[in-house]
């Protein structure tokens, strides 16, 4: 956790409830009054990892959540066939709703396979059905394969500050159609013991989309997820790395906390199921950060 986060923690002023309703004040954000900065131009940022089970979802819903609870317009684009992103945005996903499949392989605009997320405002969602999981092989054959996502995305009339696309734990061609979509790249990293052999493939295979087809694609946010301060072994795998990436990790770090975990199976992100939650601060306090470094790579005119 971030010192700011443990100070809060212990501050003796007030007692334990009160701190933590504070938090969820300022997380959901009622009144409006807490903006986090808007980028000049928008941001599309692919969250990936090869690796399953490190919090990819979990972090592209929250953050995103997060994002648009404090005035940003944000949009994300389920990019799994499992569809956990469109539940965890309550999202309706089932057979038959117009879902991404439909704007990858059928050419229909992403507008129309677009829904709103109900009880956040200023987010959006395409959900991903079960008509997707096909979508691996009927894009070989399909012209121009690598950039469907990216001319679906190039063609929306809908104006977006960040749009986020969660990929499927893998590197076939859902994924190298989100990492020729987007300029920036986010990789969730779990805090154990095999969590560089896979980053290690996907920043291979990022370093291969960006010499033949998309030459502006970087790894901007790295951010480590399922944080457990008992053990040594997450702070070596912090260290390893923070050491690899240097300023491009996030400050803010994601502990294991079970009502992150608990969030999905009520539809909803942590944000909103517990918003005073341990696991809700981490993600504000991520997004906060995503924000605030934008912000600040607009002003000196370059990407980190």
């Amino acid at each position: 956790m971030t010192d700011a986060y443990v100070s809060r923690e212990t501050e003796p002023d007030d007692p334990p409830l009160a701190q933590e309703a504070k938090r969820a004040v300022e997380i959901l954000n009622p009144s409006g009054e807490v903006q986090m900065p808007r980028p000049p131009k928008r941001r599309i940022i692919c969250v990936a990892n090869q690796k399953g089970g490190v919090g990819k979802t979990t972090t592209a819903v929250n953050v995103a959540v997060a994002l648009a609870l404090h005035g940003n317009r944000v949009l994300v684009i389920d990019l799994d066939p499992q569809g956990n992103a469109s539940t965890g945005l309550n999202v309706p996903h089932h057979s038959g709703v117009p879902d991404v499949y439909q704007a990858l392989i059928e050419g229909v605009p992403l507008d129309n396979v677009t829904q709103a997320v109900e009880e956040i405002p200023n987010l959006w969602a395409v959900p991903a059905t079960i008509d997707l999981a096909g979508a691996e092989i009927e894009l070989v054959s399909v012209v121009a394969r690598e950039s469907r996502l990216k001319r679906a995305i190039d063609g929306s009339a809908a104006t977006y500050d960040y749009i986020f696309i969660d990929c499927p734990p893998s590197l076939g061609l859902l994924t190298v159609n989100a990492l020729v979509a987007t300029e920036e790249v986010m990789i969730p990293i779990q805090c154990e013991y095999y969590a560089l052999e896979g980053v290690k493939a996907l920043t291979e295979n990022i370093e291969m989309i960006r010499s033949h087809l998309n030459p502006i694609l970087n790894v901007s946010t790295v951010l480590l997820t399922m944080y457990d301060r008992r053990t040594r072994l997450a702070d070596l795998v912090e260290q390893d790395v923070r050491a690899h990436f240097g300023a491009k990790c996030l400050n803010a770090v994601i502990p294991r906390n079970v009502r992150v975990s608990e969030a999905p199976s009520y539809s909803k992100s942590v944000m909103t199921y517990d918003p005073g939650s341990r696991g809700a601060v981490s993600y504000f306090e991520a997004a906060q950060e995503i924000a605030l470094r934008g912000a600040q790579r607009a002003q000196t005119g370059g990407m980190a």
